[in-house]
């Protein structure tokens, strides 16, 4: 059986091996969410790889281009593999990002005046922008509601079914806000109610197993380097063949065609994931995925998740032992306190003696000073954010208006009355993650803490 101290031995290791470069620079890195870390064998790889091949555009027969046709494949069956996604069911489209895989299914999904896209308060801002397209198209919109602790509330009562024209449905797998994994059993409820599902992973893929041969979304939007650090400017979106047919693009572009004349006005699309291709594939990029899967592979998904899961435990407890010495609380913490179906992203804000929120841009700044890197503000996610922080809508909104184009979060915490918080700070942790840096985040909190005095007494 294997023990905690089995995993922190392995991945003091690893990180002495892949990482070193994290303790030659004193350097504790707690933003995963943001982006993974690049082993040193991805890169040695990478180079060896690019000095010994020539390669050149697929879009040729060329031996250069076959070249590079022959590793795209293979390293598109190979991703396709590590998702479980059988060719049969899917097929895999590179896209720039996580962001350019939504935005393919966004711009290209039949909206009509009878479909509903249906979507969680709790999701990236390019899932929530999906609805100016369904906007446009006359589709009702709607956003599932959180409880307190940021969990979907009552989702299949608030989900209802789908529309008479095509519909949607789309939430994250894991909150790229508080961590909170939402639940994998509503990809076939949507379904069963007449919604194709989109599904963003981009949070929850880089430690936790991901099979879509068996939650089956009609999407799945996926960021490598959240998986693993490198390359960054790669994405791709995985998507159910037939669901894929459904989808309509509103344009066309380079090797994204069987056929087009100019004279006639005439196109045809490719028939396939090539038909979603935004010009040339970043092939170069490509090949480097595969020593990430291998890094990946040879740790093993599910050792990875127990050991996020570990650190995560050991920074809940770490954070709420964070207190006032007359015994108040001095911290606000935004989703689940426990490790019960969460991942490793922890958002929440220090308070102050009299339960007012520190401000995020000062722990974050007294954390850069200690050599720890975490994240402060609302990490492109508007609904937690707004749920978490108890933002009252009216008031927001009449802020929001006010201030406009003179927009500032000084202003805007001003407009609020100091009241409530306008941002956060999240810490995420990873592959490469030791308990020191855990306990050196700890030590940082502890001393902005100490130092945190009411506003009345700053002259506020």
């Amino acid at each position: 059986m294997v023990t905690p101290a089995d995993d922190a031995t392995f991945f003091r290791a690893l990180r002495a091996r892949e990482y070193a470069r994290l303790d030659e620079h004193h350097h504790a890195y707690l933003d995963y969410t943001g982006s993974g870390l690049y082993g040193a064998s991805q890169i040695r790889w990478h180079r060896d790889w690019l000095a010994a091949r020539v390669l050149g555009n697929p879009h040729s027969e060329n031996p250069a281009s076959l070249a590079a046709t022959d590793e795209v494949e293979r390293v598109k069956e190979r991703v396709m593999a590590f998702f479980g996604a059988d060719p049969a069911e899917y097929d895999l489209v590179f896209t720039a990002n996580a962001t350019a895989a939504l935005k393919l299914v966004g711009e290209a999904f039949p909206f009509g005046p009878g479909s509903r896209y249906v979507l969680a308060t709790d999701n990236h801002n390019s899932v929530g922008g999906i609805r100016e397209y369904a906007r446009r198209a006359g589709a009702e919109c709607r956003c599932l509601p959180l409880t307190a602790d940021l969990r979907l509330d009552d989702p299949e009562a608030h989900m209802g079914a789908a529309g008479d024209d095509p519909s949607l449905f789309a939430y994250p797998a894991q909150s790229n806000f508080s961590g909170v994994k939402h639940p994998p059993e509503l990809v076939a409820t949507a379904r069963e109610r007449g919604f194709r599902v989109l599904l963003d992973t981009a949070a929850f893929a880089p430690c936790t197993p991901l099979h879509v041969g068996e939650t089956r979304p009609d999407f799945a939007c996926i960021s490598f380097y959240k998986m693993f650090g490198y390359p960054t400017g790669l994405g791709a979106l995985l998507a159910r063949r037939e669901a894929l047919a459904e989808l309509t693009r509103p344009w066309y572009a380079g090797g994204t065609v069987d056929f087009v004349s100019i004279q006639n006005e005439v196109h045809q699309l490719r028939p396939d994931g090539g038909g979603f291709e935004d010009g040339t594939p970043d092939f170069l990029g490509i090949a480097a995925l595969e020593p990430g899967l291998d890094l990946l592979a040879e740790v093993g998904m599910p050792r990875l998740e127990r050991r996020v899961r570990a650190l995560s435990a050991r920074l809940l407890e770490g954070l709420a032992g964070l207190r006032h010495g007359d015994g108040s609380p001095g911290l606000a913490l935004y989703g689940p306190a426990d490790t019960a179906a969460r991942g490793g992203t922890i958002s929440f804000n220090l308070l102050d003696r009299e339960g007012r929120p520190v401000p995020y841009e000062q722990v974050e700044a007294a954390a850069r000073d200690a050599g720890v890197s975490v994240r402060g503000g609302c990490f492109c996610n508007p609904g937690a954010a707004e749920t978490a922080f108890g933002m009252p809508a009216a008031e927001t909104r009449d802020c929001l208006q006010r201030l406009g184009r003179d927009f500032t979060l000084a202003r805007f915490r001003e407009c609020l009355g100091h009241r409530i918080a306008v941002g956060a700070v999240r810490a995420s942790v990873g592959i490469a993650t030791v308990e020191d840096d855990v306990d050196r985040l700890l030590t940082v909190l502890s001393a902005v803490l100490e130092t945190a005095r009411p506003r009345a007494a700053l002259g506020d």
